[in-house]
């Protein structure tokens, strides 16, 4: 657990403590009266009130440190979240970065994902959709074609969309669309990235 949750944690479960001794006191100040006022009365009826004065304290001692565990876990629980969702930000920025850089190692990729999307459709006639900055560079380097292929694969550039990189792909009538794009993929793979991502920080 980070340093910042053990602050959080340490914080709630001292305060909640510091109420829980407070109650204690309540109780324990109320017992003593009950004490003194009791002593008037029989030795049983003096003894059965004081009992029913320690069990109601300690009740409300329990509940009290359960409701601070309770907050304790759920703000340890929200912490880790916190810090999961900037590492994720983090990493939509980097990859934001390197497909806006244009290197050879996201070109690759983006071939990649094209392929990928190509192939999970299975057509080889496909109109494909990418950020305006790939978009013009294909066209660019297709002397301002509007279609080029890919291992046999015939693909139609269409409009350019707005994503961080990477494809959107669909047959040529609409019938089907793969969304390739560096988002979507993110949300694919966030959920099975969660649990490796919270190990990492949190082991």
């Amino acid at each position: 657990m980070s340093s910042g949750t053990d602050k959080i944690v340490s914080s709630i479960m001292s305060e909640a403590q510091g109420k829980a001794d407070v109650i204690i006191q309540d109780a324990n100040a109320e017992a003593s009266a009950i004490t003194q006022n009791a002593e008037k009365t029989a030795d049983a009826e003096k003894t059965k009130i004081l009992e029913n004065g320690v069990k109601q304290s300690d009740m409300r001692y329990q509940q009290i440190i359960s409701e601070a565990k309770m907050n304790a876990r759920r703000a340890e629980l929200g912490a880790k979240e916190e810090v999961i969702e900037a590492a994720f930000e983090k990493a939509t920025v980097e990859l934001k970065e390197k497909a806006a850089s244009g290197d050879e190692e996201y070109d690759d990729a983006l071939t990649k994902m094209i392929k990928e999307a190509a192939d999970e459709i299975g057509s080889d006639d496909l109109i494909i959709q990418l950020n305006e900055a790939d978009t013009n560079k294909f066209k660019d380097q297709l002397s301002n074609a509007s279609t080029f292929e890919i291992e046999g694969i015939k693909f139609e550039i269409g409009e350019p969309i707005d994503t961080i990189g990477g494809a959107v792909l669909k047959t040529s009538n609409g019938d089907i669309e793969v969304n390739n794009t560096i988002e979507a993929r993110l949300d694919r793979f966030k959920s099975l990235l969660r649990s490796e991502v919270a190990e990492i920080l949190f082991k």
